[in-house]
């Protein structure tokens, strides 16, 4: 079982900027895909952001531009940066490995069933 942990979140004006982290007890990203969930009050949780093994990213449009994601040098970490932050934003964040890097939307599973605490990003306008 692999224990995944997030953080960096916080409250931050819109326009604004944060960095979220992922930290997962295993070297799981070294051979899967890194990617960066949300769930927003009331909605289901969403693949925004996502990272292939080999180094190619994807973004749901609603983010596209502003949010890059990454891979640490270790093979347990990972980044979010987001910057130009919406009050549509405001959301849990949290990290996993998707089957497919290339997925979008609300039906992206994941190789862990595990999930972490997530991270809480609030934008105010």
């Amino acid at each position: 079982q692999v224990q995944l942990v997030e953080s960096g979140g916080g409250l931050v004006q819109s326009g604004g900027s944060l960095r979220l982290s992922c930290t997962a007890s295993k070297n799981i990203f070294g051979y899967n895909a890194l990617g960066w969930y949300r769930r927003a009050p009331g909605k289901q949780r969403e693949l925004v952001a996502a990272v292939s093994s080999g180094g190619t990213a994807n973004y749901a449009d609603s983010v596209k531009g502003r949010f890059t994601v990454s891979r640490g040098d270790a093979e347990n970490t990972g980044y979010l940066q987001m910057n130009s932050l919406k009050p549509e934003d405001t959301a849990v964040y949290y990290c996993n490995a998707p089957w497919d890097y290339y997925c979008s939307g609300t039906n992206c599973p994941t190789v862990y069933d595990s999930w972490g605490r997530g991270t809480q990003v609030t934008v105010s306008s």
